[in-house]
């Protein structure tokens, strides 16, 4: 009976957290690697665009709410979610004609481009601020949970209860469905075969007819897409406020070198090493050590490495080895 505790516990405080964190790193992961694979720039404000997508998406949940819309036991921000991609995705586009295009046909070196970004990015921080605030706002409404703690309990009776929120459930099935709809469009659609065409060798894919303007255009499109969805989900499980997406930004870099920059599989996989790495080094395993150990040996502390406040500081460290010893990432991407 101990031993189910533990998994129970482990289930509960690890396991769970860490897929659905993981799963909007990846989908975050997925856009940083896309511009990087087919712009050939890191984008440092792609944080802030996962904020700015959300502050619109949010805007839009508070107007559905106050005509009285909803998905019932489903959060209303889905409903609102695709108004919050199509204005992120005319702020990207709209940057990307004003700021970036030029850079591009100047033939700008990609550290160039990295000092743009940072630019869009204080801009865009500016922006969602003047537009929402600074405020902590929490906008997930519909169920809370699946299954509460106290339901499992009475379920099973173990000591140990398994909540399972309503929001994690639906990050880790949107994700799916986000990276199949990716991968069949890459794969499978013209567009998509244009884009990996572009990315592979840029000259030959020009000497074949591809259209530049409109290769960039889908990018930018796809890119909106992935991170607005990343953020809005990030908002519902935690909640939203302005500069924990620029704080994002690290680990959701840190995805997609570990997994291997341009490669979307190692996205995907970068995103759920960062996210259990942040995860099992801040939890206190006190709990399910007592469970699993003999008790002479249960330990006093909370045999915690390192504290919740310092869980970006996994993500510096995970990013500077990985940099270090294989700067191609798990599935060999490009070298930084």
């Amino acid at each position: 009976m101990d031993y189910l505790n533990a998994i129970v516990a482990l289930a509960n405080f690890v396991i769970v957290p860490g897929l659905a964190y993981g799963a909007q790193l990846a989908i975050g992961a997925l856009g940083v690697t896309l511009i990087y694979a087919i712009l050939r720039f890191s984008n440092f404000a792609h944080g802030d665009t996962m904020a700015f997508g959300t502050a619109i998406t949010i805007l839009f949940t508070f107007l559905f709410q106050s005509w009285g819309i909803s998905l019932g036991p489903l959060p209303t921000a889905l409903l609102a979610l695709p108004f919050g991609i199509a204005i992120t995705a005319l702020l990207l586009l709209g940057t990307d004609k004003v700021v970036y295009q030029f850079y591009r046909t100047q033939k700008a070196k990609p550290v160039i481009l990295v000092i743009v970004s940072m630019g869009v990015m204080f801009v865009m921080n500016g922006i969602v601020r003047f537009i929402i605030g600074v405020r902590d706002i929490r906008f997930a409404d519909g169920e809370r949970f699946i299954i509460s703690a106290r339901d499992f309990k009475e379920m099973t009776g173990l000591d140990e209860g398994l909540a399972i929120k309503t929001t994690q459930a639906i990050t880790v099935v949107v994700a799916i469905i986000v990276v199949a709809l990716l991968f069949w469009f890459l794969n499978k659609t013209r567009t998509g075969k244009s884009m990996r065409a572009f990315s592979d060798n840029e000259d030959l894919a020009l000497l074949s007819g591809i259209d530049p303007n409109r290769v960039v255009m889908v990018t930018w499109m796809i890119v909106a897409a992935l991170a607005t969805t990343a953020g809005v989900l990030y908002g519902l499980d935690k909640s939203f406020k302005a500069f924990t997406y620029f704080q994002l930004l690290l680990p959701i870099f840190a995805a997609a070198i570990v997994g291997g920059i341009g490669s979307p599989v190692g996205a995907i996989a970068g995103g759920f090493v960062i996210a259990f790495s942040e995860v099992t080094i801040t939890y206190a395993w006190k709990k399910v050590l007592t469970y699993t150990l003999p008790e002479e040996w249960a330990p006093d502390s909370l045999v915690q490495l390192l504290s919740t406040d310092y869980k970006f500081a996994v993500s510096f460290a995970i990013l500077i080895i990985v940099l270090l010893f294989r700067p191609t990432g798990l599935f060999r991407g490009q070298s930084i």
